[in-house]
């Protein structure tokens, strides 16, 4: 037995025990005649005492040996600690060796295997399994396993059945690049890695599983960011027999039951909003609702009136930042610099002053006067104290500029509080969108997205307008999880591949088995997937998730603690009859 009790668990109740632990050396304080050795597993810290007067000789020696980080077993008895520690669980009691065996040393770590390291992320990176040690990357992987239990004992308890399907598909088109596998047994041939489960959870729905889920891994071969990684989870559900409103009333329910359960928030309310509300109000179908500076467009109190870049202008789109009127030329000039970087992209801000005494400040006096600057205050909701914003261009960019800088004043203000949580519905995505360079429509979703009842008649004469039925679930300004009902029956699916410039040889080499399937009897069935590490690290308090993952890649993709990718040998190579290019 190499440890009778955990590094977390022993109390003043029991003193004078004769107990067994094992675990890492965290810190090792040598005052000569006396010891303390903190060891420490997954569940915490115990301080170890080796006294000259009540400790054997050989072991007081092997004691000045440690090093961090040394793996080691210890017999000893419990005693009462003589200057307590309650920041520790252990903190009343330490343990007198008696016995010590150093089941195995360790090389001086690369960085401190502390709470605060000195080790940038890189080196962090290449060393995962120390920094796994550390509290925070430690607690971040067991809070993301108690998220996945509660969610598997939530849909479980409501009749789903866990699932798995296969990983080594075929390629199909979802949007994203596929990773392909090359076949050995079959020459030139290849399996692709699933970017989602669709079609076979579809077909689950057509094989009478009724609910289906599966917490799963996906693979997208596309570039990186601080919430997005080459792999990554999904929890993958699917239901028949459903219609829009049922799919939302269940993982309404199964956000509550995380944001009670993991953070002991209760949130009744969930709005929902549509698209065109989103972009309208927002600038993009992910806003964060927490905090308002919603958009006010003005066009209709702002052209006309000698100032070319607002009439020569798509739309003029404007937000009220609170409580930043008093903000100096030199912090309105950074805010200029910030939005004309090349990740926002636009050409400059108009500003407006709104003050405590209700007079207007602008950069743009000479062109508008005091009446001009109340209607864009009532257009962007301003207050007396507020600062107006303004940005002017096409429609598209102006509003994706707004929106990054709506997120960049909330983020300087303090308005993304962490702790605090606001879900959102939206809904009524646009069914396609139109492909400028190859001229073609794309599924905003995906080709088995059904499009609304009423609106499938404008297929053939305003693709635009048509609806789909679609959601997604956004919590403080990220999407967490998006769905639809699908289409189920064969003749939609080949009018949708149409739109979608399929061949009917093309629909029928990708997709011909799910649409032979069709024929069998689909019910109508829809679902939705949650990303998985997105939502722990929301519910954690972050944003960025790899903390929250394992082994994750860095931002090229790469692991480079196990140097991956990497080359294969040319028997390899041979095998799969590959052949790289010289």
């Amino acid at each position: 037995m190499y440890r009778s009790h955990t590094n977390a668990e022993l109390r003043a109740t029991h003193i004078e025990e004769t107990v067994t632990l094992a675990g890492w050396v965290q810190k090792v304080r040598d005052k000569g005649f006396m010891i303390w050795v903190d060891v420490r597993d997954r569940y915490g810290i115990t301080q170890l005492i080796f006294d000259e007067q009540r400790t054997p000789k050989e072991v007081m020696q092997k004691a000045k040996d440690l090093g961090r980080e040394f793996v080691i077993q210890v017999k000893g008895e419990v005693i009462e600690r003589e200057s307590k520690n309650p920041q520790m669980l252990t903190g009343d009691i330490e343990i007198l060796v008696q016995q010590l065996e150093v089941l195995n040393s360790a090389k001086l770590p690369p960085f401190t295997i502390e709470d605060q390291t000195d080790g940038g992320e890189d080196l962090r990176m290449k060393y995962r399994y120390l920094d796994i040690r550390r509290n925070p990357i430690k607690n971040n992987l067991i809070f993301r396993h108690q998220v996945t239990m509660q969610v598997r004992n939530f849909l479980s308890e409501r009749g789903f059945i866990e699932v798995e399907t296969p990983y080594l598909i075929k390629s199909t088109p979802e949007g994203a690049r596929d990773f392909v596998v090359p076949s050995r047994m079959n020459e030139g041939e290849f399996y692709a890695l699933p970017q989602s489960p669709q079609t076979f959870k579809q077909l689950l729905m057509v094989g009478g599983m009724d609910k289906y889920f599966q917490i799963v891994k996906c693979f997208r071969d596309e570039d990186l960011r601080a919430d997005r990684q080459l792999e990554f989870t999904q929890i993958d559900c699917e239901m028949a027999f459903v219609d829009q409103e049922d799919v939302l009333n269940v993982f309404e329910g199964l956000t509550k039951h995380l944001l009670k359960e993991i953070r002991g928030v209760e949130v009744k309310n969930f709005p929902r909003m549509t698209y065109d509300d989103a972009m309208r109000l927002y600038g993009n179908d992910k806003p964060d609702i927490r905090f308002g500076m919603q958009f006010g467009e003005l066009n209709d109190v702002a052209k006309h009136k000698d100032f070319k870049i607002f009439n020569d202008a798509e739309l003029i789109v404007g937000i009220a930042v609170p409580n930043a009127a008093d903000y100096s030329r030199k912090q309105i000039d950074a805010i200029i610099d910030w939005v004309k970087r090349p990740q926002v992209g636009a050409m400059g801000m108009v500003y407006v002053k709104y003050n405590e005494d209700g007079t207007f400040k602008s950069s743009v006096d000479k062109f508008y006067d005091a009446q001009d600057f109340q209607q864009w205050a009532e257009k962007t909701q301003a207050k007396p104290g507020d600062l107006i914003c303004v940005l002017s261009g096409e429609t598209s960019k102006v509003r994706a500029q707004l929106s990054a800088l709506r997120m960049e004043m909330a983020e300087q203000l303090g308005l993304r509080k962490a702790d605090e949580f606001a879900p959102l519905w939206v809904v009524d995505f646009p069914l396609l969108e139109w492909d400028q360079e190859t001229e073609t429509y794309h599924a905003m979703h995906h080709p088995f997205t059904s499009p609304k009842v009423g609106d499938i008649p404008l297929l053939a004469s305003n693709p635009k307008a048509v609806k789909a039925n679609a959601y997604d679930l956004v919590l403080n300004g990220n999407e967490i999880g998006g769905g639809s009902i699908r289409i189920h029956d064969k003749e939609t699916q080949k009018m949708m591949f149409d739109y979608l410039g399929f061949t009917e040889e093309e629909a029928q080499n990708q997709f011909g088995f799910l649409m032979n399937a069709f024929e069998f009897g689909a019910p109508p069935h829809g679902g939705i997937a949650f990303g998985l590490d997105r939502l722990v690290a929301i519910l954690g308090g972050k944003e960025t998730i790899r903390d929250f993952i394992a082994f994750p890649k860095n931002n090229a993709g790469r692991d480079v603690m196990i140097d991956a990718p990497a080359p294969i040998d040319q028997a390899q190579l041979d095998e799969l009859s590959l052949a790289l290019k010289s």
